[in-house]
């Protein structure tokens, strides 16, 4: 079988777009399965807890009511009336979300989940919850329990 110019070129460039857009669609909305327990900070001596001492500078967006931080992949937010602290890692695609005190949620820039303060799920495409960290305090002293 004989195959013309015309035919050839048209099945070269089919062979060229599946070779580039074949993996970038399977690869797109895959979960990279980041590991949002893994926490190798100085201030986790212990691995079982996080303290976070609000006298320190790096600490002080805290202070106020809607300040938040981001610590070994957890985000730690002042609500206002409690202190909040979930897996920032979103577990659609592991971007890092974000605390927004005015829509007390926590957004992801890169697709558009939403999460309650809570964890749960608010608006996709995420379907599982963040993992939410018990925080108590006492005095300057936060301590959440891993």
């Amino acid at each position: 079988m004989k195959m013309d110019r015309r035919e050839m070129i048209r099945n070269m460039a089919a062979g060229t777009a599946t070779v580039f857009i074949v993996p970038a669609v399977l690869s797109s909305c895959t979960k990279e399965d980041p590991d949002p327990d893994e926490n190798n900070g100085d201030n986790n001596p212990d691995g079982n807890t996080l303290i976070i001492d609000l006298t320190e500078p790096d600490y002080s967006n805290l202070t106020v009511a809607g300040g938040s931080i981001v610590v070994d992949n957890i985000l730690i937010a002042n609500t206002g009336e409690a202190f909040i602290a979930l897996s920032s890692v979103c577990t659609h695609q592991g971007c890092q979300v974000t605390y927004s005190h005015d829509n007390g949620n926590l957004p992801c820039p890169c697709h558009g989940s939403v999460f309650s303060t809570s964890g749960t799920v608010v608006v996709g495409p995420a379907t599982t919850s963040l993992k939410k960290y018990n925080v108590s305090q006492e005095g300057d002293i936060l301590t959440i329990d891993l």
